[in-house]
């Protein structure tokens, strides 16, 4: 049985799917839509990512697309670690600008969701770490978008703070004050 936790105040949820270990190694389903029913997630994905750092301290973010192209993700670790991080991007929410975060690791075995409104991004916190994520719209450049991740409204309490490794793309990143967000 998959087990979810809400991590509040926002809408994310940390997912510790079941990890069968022998001394062959692991079995572990990682999405199963009726066990995802379950647990109030009813999402259909259509593409999976997969993304590789090969330095601890490489900061990826924070992104979203704009409907009608907007997605909810599932973040896995299948190797190392991440501190992984979503901002409300609904104007309308009374949560709008705030953050929360989650470690998420191969060690833990843990997932994040994270709906739809938010804006994620991540730090690893390992060498050669392996992210894995599930969207529910395809990856569309038009409505593709980003939020800076140092910006002081938001304030978020990044663990590495000096020495990262950042695009070009998101050191540009608009503040959430100028970002094209969520009604």
């Amino acid at each position: 049985m998959i087990g979810a936790t809400p991590l509040s105040p926002l809408e994310m949820l940390e997912i510790r799917p079941p990890c069968f270990a022998d001394d062959r190694g692991f079995f572990s389903e990682t999405w199963n839509e009726a066990a995802f029913d379950e647990i109030g997630i009813h999402a259909t994905f259509v593409q999976d990512n997969h993304a590789r750092s090969r330095f601890r301290g490489t900061l990826r973010g924070l992104h979203y697309q704009l409907s009608p192209m907007s997605q909810d993700k599932l973040v896995h670790v299948v190797r190392g670690a991440i501190f992984a991080v979503a901002v409300d991007i609904r104007r309308s929410s009374l949560a709008f600008g705030r953050w929360q975060s989650l470690e998420v690791s191969e060690k833990v075995w843990n997932q994040m969701f994270v709906p739809r409104g938010f804006a994620f991004g991540y730090v690893t916190l390992e060498d050669d770490t392996d992210v894995i994520y599930k969207v529910t719209q395809q990856y569309s450049p038009a409505h593709e978008r980003g939020v800076r991740f140092d910006d002081p409204a938001i304030g978020i309490g990044w663990p590495i703070a000096t020495g990262l490794t950042i695009s070009d793309r998101d050191r540009g990143a608009p503040l959430l004050a100028a970002a094209e967000v969520f009604a």
